[in-house]
């Protein structure tokens, strides 16, 4: 069994790489690698993408990288593999995305990735640091995970979702901003749980046991 984590040039992996590692070990899930051959992300047990910058960036910089989008695509939806999108990752699973540009994001989860805009003027975008997670939709990666338990989110843009059954959990911002979505196989995270200590790590090996 082996969890691929996507490298695609997006940032720094280092963080999340022995995040999984550490879970991966500890929850007996087997191996965790990271990889830009779309030739092993085919024969994952499991697919992790994460994203750090923006959106059309990361968008562009994932396809520029031949044949792996699709070999993402080919194991998470026609085989039904379990796959975390990070961050940026999260929101490429959007319909469009708005930041700079309208871009075209995979469409495997409704909705639009648009601006912060708090209805308080004091509070600032990027939203940045800590906040509780507020859980809409039980699911098995909220496993010991409660509502008021936090994570850590770096970002001025958020995923709005056309379904509100694929909204898992917000945080509140001057109104709801999108924590994490989800449907059928597929979750992401738009705070980096690699970086949320006990929650994040929790989330981590509830995904790695996940077996949808």
């Amino acid at each position: 069994m082996t969890t691929v984590i996507v490298d695609y040039e997006s940032g720094n992996l280092h963080s999340a790489e022995k995040a999984f590692q550490r879970m991966a070990s500890e929850a007996g899930a087997g191996k965790v690698t990271v990889t830009s051959d779309p030739d092993v992300v085919r024969g994952a047990s499991r697919v992790v993408l994460p994203g750090d910058g923006a959106f059309p960036a990361c968008r562009d910089e994932l396809y520029d990288h031949r044949g792996l989008f699709e070999a993402i695509e080919e194991t998470v939806i026609a085989k039904g593999r379990p796959f975390m999108g990070i961050c940026i990752g999260m929101q490429m699973l959007a319909t469009r995305g708005l930041e700079y540009r309208e871009t075209a994001g995979f469409d495997w989860i409704g909705g639009t990735v648009e601006r912060i805009a708090p209805s308080d003027d004091s509070l600032k975008v990027p939203h940045m640091g800590w906040n509780d997670l507020v859980i809409d939709q039980p699911h098995p990666v909220f496993d010991g995970i409660s509502t008021g338990d936090h994570a850590y989110f770096v970002h001025s843009y958020h995923f709005r979702v056309d379904d509100p059954a694929d909204l898992l959990a917000h945080v509140e911002y001057g109104g709801p901003i999108t924590a994490v979505v989800g449907r059928d196989n597929i979750v992401g995270t738009q705070f980096h749980p690699e970086k949320s200590q006990s929650t994040g790590l929790r989330i981590i090996g509830n995904f790695l046991n996940w077996t949808p």
